[in-house]
């Protein structure tokens, strides 16, 4: 197990991290702000959903799910309707102006990463990908460790 000053620059990073991520977002269109982005690409990875679905994917209410849903809607990159199953339901789902935002956004997003990391060996960006991707699954997981005073 990591050493506790391991773990505390750890979260140092987390900290920072978030200039990368803030960087990250100024690639968006401006009539796309980071939730709206987070929409269009859940809906891109999962394909359509519920909107109950789609508020467990973001981990937000329903609330403000549905102000999201009601941005992407009004840009005519979703559409909403009714649920076959259950008529009070709605499902979303991308239009083709949706899938076209969706692949801007990656080419965008894409090109800066292919720019900041230039000098950073194939190995090193499959490290971090792997360790990411490993770190969010650890996450993910259900269990919470009991938290220790």
């Amino acid at each position: 197990m990591a050493e506790q000053a391991q773990y505390e620059e750890l979260v140092r990073q987390f900290s920072a991290f978030g200039a990368v991520k803030r960087e990250m977002g100024r690639t968006l269109p401006s009539d796309c702000p980071a939730a709206s982005a987070t929409v269009l690409t859940l809906l891109a990875r999962h394909g359509e959903m519920r909107m109950s679905k789609l508020a467990e994917l973001l981990a937000v209410d329903m609330s403000v799910t549905s102000r999201h849903v009601a941005h992407v809607a009004e840009r005519g990159w979703i559409e909403r309707s009714a649920d076959p199953a259950d008529k009070r339901s709605r499902i979303l789902r991308l239009t083709p102006a949706g899938e076209e935002r969706v692949r801007e956004m990656s080419r965008r997003t894409t090109q800066l990463l292919t720019e900041r990391l230039g000098d950073w060996t194939d190995g090193d960006i499959a490290e971090l990908t792997r360790l990411m991707a490993r770190l969010r699954a650890s996450f993910d997981d259900c269990r919470t460790p009991a938290i220790t005073q």
